[in-house]
């Protein structure tokens, strides 16, 4: 009755796999792009539901903010800054998300700067059909697309502005 004569790899055939499995690996990772999301913290509840449609519809994106409750100029700006420029370091472009909060937001106002300097990519991005009315003129000459929250729109962006850096 016999067994199945069992099949083994030798020791080069194991790190021949090995190998090709962990070029696979990096190579997956690289195809995702880190995005920066500039936004104020009064609109947490909207980004989030954002984020969840954008994981729900299968985007390739690792979103990354540092979310700030504490007023601009508050004791811990100069922490709270340092922790934002590594993330902003990180990431492969920077996205706004555009709503009358952000718009009056010192924070992004500042987040855009230190992308611009960092020499990344921006991109701003509405829910609904249209653009807000009176975007300010430091994100509309910072941003490289202005363009509706969707999948196709938003990855064409953030593609088109990551390759620019």
């Amino acid at each position: 009755m016999g067994g199945g004569g069992g099949y083994s790899f030798s020791p080069v055939d194991k790190k021949e796999l090995e190998k090709k499995a962990k070029e696979h690996l990096r190579s997956a990772g690289e195809s995702k792009r880190n995005v920066f999301i500039s936004f104020s913290s009064d609109d947490m509840d909207e980004v989030n539901l954002l984020r969840g449609q954008a994981k729900n519809e299968g985007v390739d994106l690792e979103f990354s903010d540092h979310s700030v409750k504490k007023a601009y100029n508050s004791d811990q700006d100069e922490y709270i800054k340092r922790q934002i420029r590594g993330k902003i370091e990180k990431a492969s472009v920077t996205m706004v998300y555009l709503s009358p909060n952000s718009m009056k937001s010192n924070w992004v106002k500042w987040e855009i700067e230190q992308s611009k300097k960092m020499g990344k990519g921006v991109i701003a991005v509405y829910k609904g059909d249209k653009p807000p009315a009176n975007i300010p003129s430091y994100i509309k000459d910072n941003a490289s697309y202005i363009v509706q929250w969707k999948h196709v729109s938003m990855m064409k962006a953030i593609e088109d502005t990551s390759t620019k850096r």
